[in-house]
C-alpha cells in the first residue's frame, strides 16, 4: 500500500515527512500535477463494471487499488508544466486527476472539497464560534458606514486580509494594520474589508492538528505588536500545553470542517485566554518542528501510513 504526495518540487516541509515515510518503510509517490501530462502518467479505467486506475512518475507506478493515503500538502496548477498550457488543459487534467483519485478507496489529508471550504476565512470564524474558541468581534463589509461604526465601538481595531496575497503575484504576506476612528473608509466600497477587534497579546500560538493529535508551541511578543509575522521579536518558539478548553474546541472543529490536518493561529491576552485567529488547513509546520523538536512530520507520516477504509455506498449493504 502506497502513500501519494502532491505537492511541489521544492517543499522542504514534505521532505521532512517524505524521510520519516522512509524510515518506517513505507512506500511512497510523490507527484506535482503541474507535471502531468508529461513527466508523469495517468490511465483510468472503467470499461468492465469497475474502476482500476494507475500513475506512473519517474518510473514509480502507483496503482489505485493499491493507495493507502493522499496528501494534498502544496500542490501545482495541473498542467502547468505542459508543453503548451491551457485553461482547458488544465481543467481536463484536474478532471482526469482527481476524478481517479475520488474515485479510489483512500484517506485524505486532506480533502479537498473539505480544504477549499474551510479555506474561506468567513466561513472559518463561523465555524469556531460554533466549536467554542474564543473570537474576536469581526465584520467582513463593503458599506464604509458599517466599519466606521465597528471602529467606533471596538476603537483599536485591525483590517487583515481575509484570502492572502492576490492570485498570480509574487508571494508576500499582507500585514495586519491596526487602523482607528480616524481612518477613511471609503475605499472600502470597491472591495470587502475585514475588520476586527485588535487583542493586545503577550503571546502568539500555532497549533498543530493532525487527527486526535495537538502540537502546541509558544512564541513571546514584544509590546504593541500587532502581526507575528513581521519584525524580530528576541523570542523564540517554544512547547507549551494546550488547555483542556482548547483541545476541545480544536477536536470539534476538525469534526465539523472534516479535516485531518489544521494549523490553528492564537492570539494570547495578558489573561492568558487564547483568542481564535485563523485555522488553516494547509499551514506550515517545519519550522514549528525545528525550533522546538516536536515530531510533527512523524505524526503526520504516521496518519498517512495507517490503512485505508473500506469503501461505503449509502444506502449500500
Amino acid at each position: 500500500m502506497t502513500v501519494l504526495i502532491l505537492t511541489a518540487e521544492q517543499d522542504v516541509t514534505a521532505d521532512m515527512v517524505v524521510a520519516k515515510l522512509h524510515e518506517r518503510g513505507v512506500p511512497m509517490v510523490r507527484l506535482d500535477p503541474a507535471d502531468l501530462p508529461g513527466k508523469a502518467v495517468l490511465s483510468a479505467d472503467y470499461a468492465h463494471g469497475d474502476f482500476d486506475g494507475y500513475l506512473s512518475v519517474n518510473g514509480h507506478v502507483l496503482s489505485m487499488g493499491g493507495l493507502r493515503s493522499v496528501w494534498v500538502r502544496r500542490p501545482g496548477e495541473p498542467a502547468a508544466h505542459a508543453a503548451e498550457p491551457s485553461p482547458w488543459l488544465t481543467a481536463e487534467t484536474r478532471q482526469a486527476l482527481f476524478g481517479m483519485l475520488y474515485s479510489a478507496s483512500t484517506r485524505w489529508m486532506n480533502h479537498p472539497r473539505r480544504a477549499e471550504q474551510a479555506r474561506h476565512k468567513p466561513w472559518q470564524l463561523r465555524v469556531a464560534h460554533s466549536s467554542g474558541f474564543a473570537v474576536p468581534p469581526t465584520i467582513i463589509t463593503t458599506a464604509p458606514r458599517v466599519a466606521q461604526q465597528f471602529v467606533e465601538e471596538y476603537r483599536d481595531v485591525v483590517v487583515k486580509s481575509a484570502s492572502g496575497p492576490p492570485p498570480g503575484e509574487l508571494p508576500a504576506a499582507l500585514p495586519t494594520t491596526l487602523i482607528g476612528p480616524g481612518a477613511d473608509f471609503s475605499g472600502i466600497a470597491a472591495g470587502p474589508a475585514l475588520l476586527q477587534q485588535y487583542i493586545p497579546k503577550r503571546a502568539d500560538i500555532r497549533l498543530t492538528g493532525i487527527g486526535s493529535r495537538l502540537f502546541a508551541a509558544r512564541k513571546a511578543a514584544v509590546p504593541g505588536q500587532i502581526d507575528g509575522r513581521f519584525g524580530d521579536t528576541g523570542h523564540g518558539w517554544e512547547i507549551t500545553a494546550v488547555p483542556d478548553r482548547i483541545a476541545r474546541a480544536v477536536h470539534d472543529y476538525l469534526v465539523y470542517t472534516g479535516l485531518a490536518y489544521a494549523a490553528f493561529d492564537f492570539a494570547e491576552d495578558e489573561d492568558g485566554v487564547w483568542w481564535f485567529l485563523e485555522g488553516n488547513q494547509g499551514g506550515q509546520f517545519g519550522f514549528i518542528e525545528l525550533e522546538t523538536g516536536q515530531p510533527i512530520a512523524e505524526e503526520v507520516a504516521l496518519w498517512l501510513s495507517q490503512r485505508r477504509p473500506e469503501l461505503r455506498i449509502a444506502g449500500g449493504h
